[in-house]
């Protein structure tokens, strides 16, 4: 297992090696797609049986990611 940020871990025997929030089987980026779906973190904490902490982290580990990007405009 290897922590990629702070709460997000990476293990290629859970969930095939998806980003999930440490210590569960949740993928990262599902928390992240219920985010911006608009759901609330009080709401995603209870349906995934997570902390709104765990739910910061993914943000995080997200913004992480995009930053890391890199686009080329072409026109």
């Amino acid at each position: 297992m290897v922590e990629l940020a702070l709460g997000i871990t990476v293990d290629p025997s859970v969930r095939f090696g998806k980003p999930v929030i440490k210590g569960t089987r949740v993928p990262a980026d599902t928390i992240v797609a219920r985010v911006a779906s608009g759901m609330s973190i009080k709401d995603i904490a209870e349906e995934y049986g997570i902390t709104e902490r765990d739910i910061y982290n993914a943000l995080h580990y997200a913004a992480i990611r995009l930053s890391e990007e890199q686009v080329w405009a072409t026109s």
